[in-house]
């Protein structure tokens, strides 16, 4: 659902549960930001109240810091609006536990004589867990591996410098341990998911978006079509039947039923998937101003993923459907800058590249900024994993989303 999506068959290795499932990933923040601030109150108390030496406390509130600003990463980087969640950020969250780690060895350097103390540990493990929804299973080995074997060898030097009655190696083991027993778990939940949400998709493709449209656009002809045979054939063809000649008028009335027909089949076989979306919705007074047709260049899942908003937009009490505005075009002639070619990016973009296109929506709304996103958050995650570069204003009483994609 993203732009540049990975090839088929190996999704399940670079899509997240996020990508397949924002509105779950965002559910699932909560318990994140949870996770995280736990944390770092577990590591305050014991770092005041229950270590083993006095040692260093300067050291320890800067374990404590590194896991207030890993906690921040995750919560910053889990937000619906900058999904997907980036890799930069999950490194920057396992530097950081790792380097926690280190210190809190570093800070209470010493014998380590309970195992309750060592927070870090177990901190480390859940951490992985926490960003599971967010990063491919490949990314969550590869961190908790990395934390295991720093865990591993913190834990095995001191046990080495201050033996404990325990052999070196099980004090290592017993360090990375549960890191790797988490990790394991948080790969296969990842992995799995993926795996699930693909042959669904799959699945739900065997009736196809374009299939659908053409279907529903065949079922509009028809019902048009039937509108005017009862409102108007019907009733003409009834005064024809009482009368004994058929007059020059009757064969102009004739004439000009029969170019309504013709003109209502041309009106539906020339308009597109939103505009018969934004038909169906029963809003006829939303402007679309698409005057290319670019919107059919579409891939069918972002086709979803607007038609979706489109009909919670027009059918929120507080959106008037005239006060609605949806705008596509090239994305030089709309928006420059809009797509990630930067600000002076070309409407076809770098070359050799497919030519980008932007969507805007225009929407007065009656209610306050806070309202407006009370209503709409959750499609605005949606929105923001299909199309990365989505750019949401909200303002008491209005709406501005943007964002483009690649012609298809």
């Amino acid at each position: 659902m993203t732009a540049g999506r990975p090839v088929r068959g190996r999704t399940d290795a670079r899509r997240t549960a996020q990508q397949y499932d924002p509105l779950g990933a965002m559910g699932s923040r909560p318990l994140a930001a949870v996770i995280g601030a736990g944390g770092v109150v577990w590591a305050t108390l014991v770092s005041l109240f229950d270590r083993d030496v006095v040692g260093t406390p300067t050291v320890s509130a800067l374990t404590v810091l590194l896991l207030a600003a890993s906690a921040v990463v995750v919560i910053t980087a889990s937000s619906p609006f900058r999904a997907p969640f980036p890799r930069w950020a999950y490194v920057a969250h396992v530097a950081l536990l790792a380097a926690a780690a280190v210190t809190s060895a570093a800070a209470q350097w010493g014998p380590d004589r309970s195992l309750v103390n060592d927070f870090m540990v177990l901190l480390c493990a859940v951490g992985i867990v926490s960003v599971a929804p967010y990063r491919p299973w490949t990314d969550l080995v590869v961190g908790g591996v990395v934390l295991a074997v720093v865990n591993a060898v913190t834990a095995g030097t001191v046990a080495a410098v201050y033996p404990a009655g325990v052999p070196v190696s099980v004090a290592a083991f017993l360090a990375a341990a549960p890191t790797l027993v988490l990790t394991a778990a948080a790969a296969v939940f990842a992995r799995t998911f993926a795996g699930l949400a693909e042959r669904v998709q799959i699945r739900a493709g065997s009736y196809s978006v374009e299939r659908a449209e053409r279907d529903g656009i065949t079922a509009s002809v028809q019902q048009d079509r039937s509108t005017i045979l009862a409102r108007d054939v019907a009733p003409f063809f009834a005064e024809l039947r009482t009368r004994a000649a058929i007059t020059d008028a009757d064969r102009e009335r004739a004439r000009s039923i029969a170019d309504g027909i013709r003109q209502a089949m041309v009106a539906e076989a020339d308009r597109t998937w939103l505009e018969y979306a934004v038909r169906v919705s029963g809003d006829a007074a939303v402007t679309v101003h698409d005057p290319d047709g670019l919107v059919a260049t579409m891939d069918a899942d972002q086709r979803t993923v607007v038609r979706t908003f489109v009909r919670a937009l027009l059918g929120a009490a507080t959106v008037d459907p005239a006060g609605v505005r949806i705008t596509v075009a090239p994305v030089g002639a709309l928006a420059p800058g809009l797509g990630a070619d930067g600000p002076a990016a070309a409407p076809g973009g770098p070359a050799g590249a497919s030519p980008r296109v932007a969507m805007t929506f225009d929407v007065v709304v009656a209610d306050s900024d806070v309202g407006i996103h009370r209503t709409f958050d959750p499609y605005f995650a949606v929105l923001r994993v299909t199309f990365p570069d989505t750019d949401v204003a909200v303002r008491p009483s209005s709406l501005t989303l943007r964002f483009s994609y690649d012609q298809h």
